[in-house]
């Protein structure tokens, strides 16, 4: 008959062995969730210094939100700044778990940040921060910009690519809509790159950080008809002006110096001057 000595050794490779099993469940749920939410968890501590570096004194901001705090890599920083009004809005309810026992004093709200009521939540002047999941970035810049009486700053983290877009100059491939939405009411600035090694789980492409800073003065236009004209100019980015905007009833000799033109080619200030150039008959 056989015998089977156990040992001490043997027990801890018993308890192993289960704990791996565990431990590869979780990791799997949690990795399937991450996908689903468009999360990546910022770990790199250099590089969450340098970030919260980036963002800076924020003294003078009466409210502070961090969108998508997941496990609080970068809220641990922000903490560190003593806000008076610093609040998260987190989607993830695992995530909130953990938070509410690593950070007691953080409030933290349980929603959808594209569902938010800010003015709720936060009060003039506010600054958002946030490693943003990357699948409604776009959204998140448009309701920043619809709420831009609320929110004077942005600091977060983007898809290189998308933050690129949003701070890019005129005569570039990058140059668009998005861009040009935002830099009409905030001074855009691509910050540095985050390599994909500073993530679990590390996403397949470059990320970047970029700023958004509120302009002082006024578009100085009507303002929805300055985003029809821009989305209408971007429909066909490569025919002029003439063509893409033919829907409209340009006319004058301002209009002429802009007919034979493409719409990367024009700054924010002259889509203004089209704009009124239209509302002025």
């Amino acid at each position: 008959m056989p015998i089977f000595l156990i040992t001490p050794i043997t027990l801890l490779f018993a308890d192993v062995s289960i704990f791996v099993k565990r431990l590869k469940i979780s990791v799997d749920e949690i990795v399937e969730l991450k996908k689903s939410l468009g999360q990546h968890f910022l770990h790199d501590q250099n590089m969450l210094q340098k970030i919260a570096d980036a963002i800076g004194d924020l003294a003078q901001y009466v409210s502070v939100l961090e969108i998508g705090p997941g496990h609080g890599a970068l809220t641990r920083y922000m903490l560190g700044k003593k806000l008076s009004d610093f609040k998260a809005v987190e989607i993830d309810r695992r995530c909130i778990d953990y938070l509410k026992n690593e950070y007691p004093q953080l409030t933290v709200i349980n929603q959808d940040f594209l569902k938010t009521d800010l003015a709720v939540i936060v009060n003039a002047p506010a600054c958002v921060v946030g490693n943003f999941p990357y699948n409604i970035s776009s959204q998140i810049v448009f309701k920043i910009i619809e709420h831009r009486e609320l929110i004077q700053e942005m600091v977060g983290m983007f898809q290189k690519e998308m933050a690129v877009r949003i701070a890019a100059k005129p005569n570039s491939k990058d140059y668009g809509v998005i861009g040009i939405l935002a830099q009409a009411f905030y001074d855009c600035e691509y910050l540095f790159d985050v390599p994909p090694g500073c993530f679990t789980p590390p996403p397949k492409v470059m990320s970047g950080i970029l700023r958004m800073k509120r302009k002082i003065e006024p578009l100085g236009c009507d303002e929805k008809l300055f985003r029809q004209i821009v989305k209408q100019a971007f429909t066909q980015r490569r025919k002029m002006m003439s063509n893409s905007l033919k829907s409209f009833a340009f006319k004058g000799e301002v209009w002429e110096t802009y007919a034979s033109k493409r719409p990367e080619q024009l700054s924010v200030q002259e889509f203004v001057v089209l704009t009124n150039i239209l509302s002025n008959g």
